[in-house]
């Protein structure tokens, strides 16, 4: 018994959007033809709310120009609370900042889908996102700063 209690445990145990937007500066980009650049942004944070559970806000914003104006600006603040309970503790970074926001983020998508859509902008789908790729390569660029 003692044993299975000792066992490394990792459970989503909620997952809420907490906070989303859509700002649309002006409506003359409905009078114009419409290709979009996109500027695509993400971030994530950690927070440790007690001994075995952390909240994981993955940060999604998108900043659309159409005919060099800002056609919208669309931001989604995707959280869970994740259980983690016996993990050693030099796999927590990886967890929290790679294994999280990939759980995450296809909730954070579907969210801005549907209000780009609801702002009456075709529809937007994000391309998937490696986030142990991007979690190595930020470490890689914080040990060379370091080393700097």
């Amino acid at each position: 018994m003692a044993e299975e209690q000792n066992q490394p445990q990792l459970a989503l145990e909620r997952i809420y959007t907490k906070d989303m937007s859509l700002e649309v500066p002006g409506a003359g980009v409905f009078t114009k033809e419409w290709n979009p650049d996109l500027d695509i942004s993400l971030s994530s944070s950690a927070e440790k709310l007690d001994d075995t559970h952390h909240q994981v806000i993955l940060t999604v914003t998108v900043n659309a120009k159409n005919a060099d104006e800002t056609a919208f600006i669309a931001e989604v603040h995707q959280a869970g609370i994740f259980l983690l309970s016996n993990i050693p503790e030099d796999q927590l970074p990886h967890l929290l900042g790679a294994y999280c926001p990939n759980v995450l983020f296809p909730y954070a998508r579907e969210v801005i889908s549907d209000i780009v859509s609801r702002g009456s902008f075709p529809q937007l789908l994000l391309q998937p996102v490696n986030f142990d790729q991007v979690f190595l390569q930020n470490q890689q660029e914080a040990a060379e700063e370091q080393q700097a």
